[in-house]
């Protein structure tokens, strides 16, 4: 059997935002028949930036439009291509945004699911180690946002 061949992919996502009332709330979506929840997500089409593929992937994904307040950070991982024998290392850059218009049911065919939670209950919701720590990071960055006002 041939040796595995490697690519590397570049994706870009986000983490949006909405105060409710006495709650800040985030947008999970969900993949997989149901089974994991995670951050809006996707590749980086030729000739975009990771900022603008953050827009249109959260909007395809989730439904919602919103506006880049601030780079969260990047995760790294790999994952394995079985039908074309390929090891792939993926990064993924996030971008915090606040939540501009849109619906969650109007979400796209590539996730089964996208809904509102509370900060909390999507950290504990979240499938995903690597999307759990942006998380984590998007919520640090927006409660220093919110004491700088």
């Amino acid at each position: 059997m041939k040796p595995a061949s490697l690519r590397h992919q570049i994706s870009s996502g986000g983490v949006i935002f909405r105060r409710a009332p006495d709650v800040v709330e985030v947008v999970l979506v969900s993949v997989r028949g149901g089974k994991y929840w995670c951050l809006p997500k996707g590749v980086v089409d030729k000739g975009e930036t990771p900022e603008i593929t953050a827009v249109r992937e959260v909007r395809e994904e989730s439904g919602l439009s919103g506006k880049i307040i601030d780079k969260i950070g990047e995760i790294t991982y790999w994952y394995y291509i079985r039908g074309e024998n390929m090891k792939c290392r993926k990064t993924v850059h996030f971008y915090l945004m606040e939540y501009e218009s849109g619906k969650t049911s109007d979400h796209d065919f590539e996730v089964d699911d996208a809904a509102w939670f509370p900060f909390d209950t999507a950290l504990k919701k979240i499938s995903f180690n690597g999307d759990r720590t942006i998380l984590e990071k998007a919520k640090v960055l927006l409660e220093g946002l919110e004491s700088g006002k």
